[in-house]
């Protein structure tokens, strides 16, 4: 029972004892202040920081256009009629003014020799009244009446000339014709389509810009362009430029000439394109891990006597690796790459610098 009872004394002395310790450890923490030595002071966090020096900066903007055929056309007939004969190979070059195309104009030859006649019969007719005129046989209102005749029978002459030339399709420049929706024997009017007949060599190449790049792009701009799935590049030139900005989308419209001899450029297809705007002589690039996006805008931190420093920062184009800095920043900035995250305003810094 003794020792029962001593092994209680001796607990109950060691908590007593505890507890005298953090009392008394907590008055003495209170008692020391800042002036006394007594904070422990923040340990500097290590980070990794670029120094910020000017350098040249080749700005282009990457965006997305299309490939559109130089001259593309789907082919029609002017006159209805049936199909006598078509005088192309789908998917084959035509020529300008090559045949792909014959109506029938059986019943317009028809109503041509009426015509004619007709126009003979006036002619004869307006011959008489003219000498009939010179003798004062005639009045001159009889003689204008058959004038008049002849040269209604001759306009009527010259427009069934015209449709019967029409009944004869042609090639309207030269190209590749591609596949036909009709065949011999069946009747067309001028809303069906026969095929359609592109140039595809060059081809134009449309795209947009953001209405802030629009007085950096001039006439004879050069371009370079991939495809989609390829890396080989092409190169073309800028030859027409929209003369609004787009109210939509607040863009502008451009297009560009291409060269295509060897036909891998397709109407139609997607181009990934780089242009060049200009050349900036001191930009300043940074990180484009250094950027963080907050409400208002972007921020940086940049180390300013070991200690990290918020600062405003406005950007414009990007490469794949680095952002160019427009306003916020100047030469010899240190610049945080790394940490920043758990980084405040204030928190002491051990930087180890690259310079840039």
């Amino acid at each position: 029972m003794k020792l029962k009872y001593l092994f209680y004394a001796l607990l109950i002395g060691g908590l007593a004892a505890l507890v005298i310790y953090r009392i008394t450890t907590n008055k003495e923490s209170q008692n020391q202040g800042p002036g006394k030595g007594g904070a422990v002071s923040q340990r500097p966090a290590t980070v990794n920081g670029i120094e910020v020096r000017p350098s040249e900066f080749s700005n282009s903007l990457s965006i997305t256009g299309s490939i559109d055929a130089n001259e593309k056309v789907d082919i029609r007939s002017e006159v209805p009629g049936v199909v006598r004969s078509i005088s192309f190979r789908e998917g084959a070059r035509v020529q300008k003014g090559q045949i792909l195309l014959k109506i029938d104009d059986s019943e317009l030859r028809a109503q041509l020799s009426q015509a004619l006649t007709r126009e003979n019969l006036a002619a004869g007719t307006e011959n008489r009244a003219r000498q009939l005129l010179e003798k004062e046989a005639i009045s001159q209102e009889e003689f204008d009446i058959a004038l008049a005749d002849l040269r209604s029978l001759k306009a009527q002459t010259q427009l069934i000339r015209a449709q019967l030339g029409k009944t004869t399709v042609k090639a309207p420049f030269g190209g590749t014709i591609g596949l036909r929706s009709i065949s011999e024997g069946e009747y067309v009017t001028p809303t069906t389509i026969v095929a359609t007949l592109v140039n595809t060599n060059p081809v134009k190449i449309t795209f947009s810009v953001p209405e802030k790049y629009s007085n950096q792009i001039k006439n004879n701009s050069k371009i370079a362009f991939t495809l989609s799935g390829s890396n080989k590049k092409y190169a073309a030139t800028v030859y027409a430029i929209e003369p609004q900005v787009e109210a939509a989308t607040r863009t502008l419209q451009l297009r560009a000439r291409a060269a295509n001899d060897d036909g891998l450029l397709i109407p139609g297809s997607f181009a990934n394109i780089t242009l060049p705007l200009n050349t900036i002589d001191d930009a300043l690039l940074i990180p484009s891990e250094a950027i963080i996006p907050i409400q208002n805008g972007k921020k940086v931190f940049v180390s300013s006597n070991g200690k990290a420093k918020e600062v405003m920062v406005e950007t414009s184009s990007r490469t794949e690796k680095e952002v160019l800095i427009t306003s916020g920043l100047k030469a010899g900035d240190t610049v945080l790459t790394t940490g920043i995250m758990t980084l405040k305003e204030g928190s002491p810094v051990k930087v180890r610098t690259a310079k840039k």
